[in-house]
């Protein structure tokens, strides 16, 4: 791509391939899709999320407001905590989700007594703590020992659940239907009793679902979303995955800065930076794949650069590659995969030039639809 650097590119006929997955998904089983919120936030692009997906899940109001403002359809918001001043949550929310018993009783009364909830367009849950972990990576994991996220079992031991429809479990993160299987059966478990009393109509699958990676098994997760409609007799059956409608449809462009020698390691410093425009890299970590001239980089080889960031910090690392010749200045490399978590987690950090954004249209024409400025910046402080 010629154009701005650094700059993130996303494609809109991938992003359209992985809806229509979604959407069949939703068709076979009844199911309901929100998107992700916390994961992919870019308004030029709800309208095609929209025609595919039920609306989207919110983390607090801000998400929530975004929601309302771009998106429409449904919004789902679960946060760890809401201020007294997020009251507006009752009025954007058509299901509001609490993290503990101890807040739904601040917020009981108050909630109950909402218009919205007395003519039944909002509807309240828990978010549940199944004590199943499956993930590899402890920063992800909800179910790890002492977690704030969810309500454990043993809280439910005469608790007052007056008022609540459904429940909602998280737990997943980047996995398989396979590792919701082994969720869905702890929740059962601890659960199922709640779940089938008559006032539950809803369960909230929550994301990390896999959905569009290519040998995820859908048949499997098929079944298990129609065992699991039967088994407690919902009325409504939620996932929300964030990656699975943007997997693969991002790439973030850059440009070889710099090039010198530390030791026998040979350093590539580029205009964008790990910790500030794709900080699942350092948090994860994960390794993204690099192409160079369409060509995708190997761990090792002959013409082997550790990437760099452009920033003061010292571990501010993409990692090492080698390609298939040697880098030169103005060289532009790719990564790919960077839709999720990574535009709406960027920053303003040391000053970095900030990545523009540019949407790849489904007839191929290309459209910078932002670029940042040094008053973008400066507004942080000023």
């Amino acid at each position: 791509m010629s154009g701005p650097s650094p700059a993130y590119l996303i494609d809109l006929a991938v992003m359209r391939a992985n809806c229509e997955i979604l959407a069949k998904l939703k068709e076979r089983t009844g199911c309901k899709i929100a998107h992700a919120l916390k994961a992919f936030a870019l308004p030029q692009t709800f309208a095609l999320l929209r025609s595919h997906l039920d609306g989207c899940c919110a983390s607090g109001l801000w998400e929530a407001k975004l929601a309302n403002e771009f998106f429409g359809g449904q919004v789902l918001t679960c946060g760890p905590a809401y201020a007294d001043t997020d009251a507006e949550l009752l009025d954007l929310s058509s299901h509001l989700d609490f993290n503990s018993l101890s807040h739904w009783q601040h917020w009981k009364e108050r909630a109950l007594h909402h218009p919205r909830a007395q003519c039944g367009t909002l509807r309240f849950g828990l978010r549940i703590n199944p004590r199943c972990s499956t993930g590899k990576t402890p920063l992800y994991d909800p179910c790890m020992p002492g977690s704030r996220l969810g309500v454990p079992p043993e809280h439910f031991d005469d608790a007052d659940l007056d008022g609540l429809s459904g429940l909602h479990f998280h737990t997943l993160c980047e996995q398989g239907s396979d590792d919701l299987a082994t969720t869905l059966e702890a929740v059962d478990h601890h659960f199922g009793d709640i779940l089938r009393r008559a006032q539950f109509t809803s369960l909230n699958l929550g994301g990390g679902h896999w959905i569009t990676k290519p040998d995820y098994d859908l048949d499997l997760l098929d079944r298990l979303l129609e065992r699991t409609r039967s088994r407690y007799q919902l009325e409504e059956l939620w996932l929300e995955p964030g990656e699975a409608a943007v997997l693969n449809a991002g790439v973030l462009h850059s440009t070889v800065l710099d090039l010198f020698q530390n030791g026998d390691t040979r350093i590539a410093i580029l205009d964008l930076s790990a910790t500030a425009h794709m900080p699942d890299v350092l948090e994860m970590p994960c390794r993204p794949t690099v192409t160079l001239d369409q060509r995708s980089a190997l761990p090792t080889g002959d013409h082997l650069y550790r990437l760099g960031g452009n920033s003061c910090l010292a571990g501010d690392l993409i990692g090492d590659y080698a390609f298939h010749r040697p880098l030169q200045i103005g060289d532009r490399l790719e990564f790919l995969d960077m839709a999720q978590y990574t535009i709406v987690k960027s920053t303003f950090f040391n000053g970095v030039q900030h990545p523009s954004l540019v949407l790849r249209h489904e007839d191929g024409t290309l459209e910078t639809i932002r670029e940042f400025t040094y008053p973008d910046f400066k507004q942080h402080f000023a």
